[in-house]
């Protein structure tokens, strides 16, 4: 499995899961194909920030292969 926490890894029109802002302390997650990458550093500890078609924001967890 792909490590979220590097952008290289994460593509526009990838299937991952995210986590929501509003739901990092409970940890569910989210699926959804990536529109936009946020985060603009090539790593982040709590996964790269992106946009999904939905147009929800969280950060990456998992990548779909």
């Amino acid at each position: 499995m792909l490590d979220g926490t590097l952008r290289k890894n994460i593509r526009s029109g990838q299937s991952v899961a995210i986590v929501l802002k509003q739901n990092q302390d409970t940890g569910y997650l989210t699926d959804g194909i990536v529109r936009d990458i946020l985060t603009n550093s090539p790593k982040h500890p709590h996964g790269i920030k992106v946009r999904l078609m939905s147009k929800e924001v969280g950060r990456v967890k998992e990548i779909y292969n």
